[in-house]
């Protein structure tokens, strides 16, 4: 552990929006089968939050795991999980959902989820952010705090169009044969 936690919480808050290792581990092929066939070839199991890698580098940004195309934003300190949020951006509405964030309980109200939650907006500046669930009694308070002058202010919204059913971003084509119908 480091000599003193406050400053190393806010270090970690400093560096969500430069130190960021990134890691898929999906290919171009996969996700291409993945979408030819919904989903029905590619049934290897989905990583939970535990199960993802630990990179060397504060944060992360990972598969979630939970849905094809989500991505996973993760803060680490001391080399354990500090924080995580699950998130997916559809480039062709310029909307995004965050959902199911999660502070371990000793670094709660340190500004982590806060800085997560900045970090994803500065590498998406039009995004308009929504959740993709409902909030919880006790987090609404903390929604209306993060959301405060947010496009779109993380309120409940449902998944647009381009986002499959399942979750995942469909391809260009499968969406292009919807507006078509």
């Amino acid at each position: 552990m480091g000599v003193d936690p406050e400053q190393d919480l806010r270090r970690l808050r400093e560096q969500a929006l430069t130190d960021i290792g990134r890691w898929s581990s999906r290919t171009p092929i996969r996700s291409a089968v993945y979408h030819l066939t919904r989903g029905r070839i590619d049934q290897r199991p989905r990583y939970n939050v535990t199960q993802l890698p630990t990179l060397p580098t504060p944060w992360q940004d990972t598969d979630s795991g939970r849905y094809f195309g989500w991505r996973c934003r993760q803060a680490n300190l001391y080399g354990e999980l500090a924080f995580v949020v699950e998130y997916i951006v559809c480039p062709y509405c310029g909307i995004g959902w965050a959902d199911r964030p999660y502070t371990v309980e000793e670094f709660q109200r340190n500004g982590l989820a806060a800085a997560g939650l900045e970090a994803l907006r500065a590498e998406h500046p039009t995004v308009a952010w929504y959740t993709g669930s409902g909030h919880m009694n006790d987090a609404k308070a903390f929604w209306a705090a993060v959301g405060d002058g947010v496009p779109g202010g993380y309120c409940p919204r449902d998944l647009c169009r381009h986002v499959a059913r399942h979750g995942g971003l469909l391809p260009r084509w499968q969406w292009e044969r919807l507006d078509q119908r």
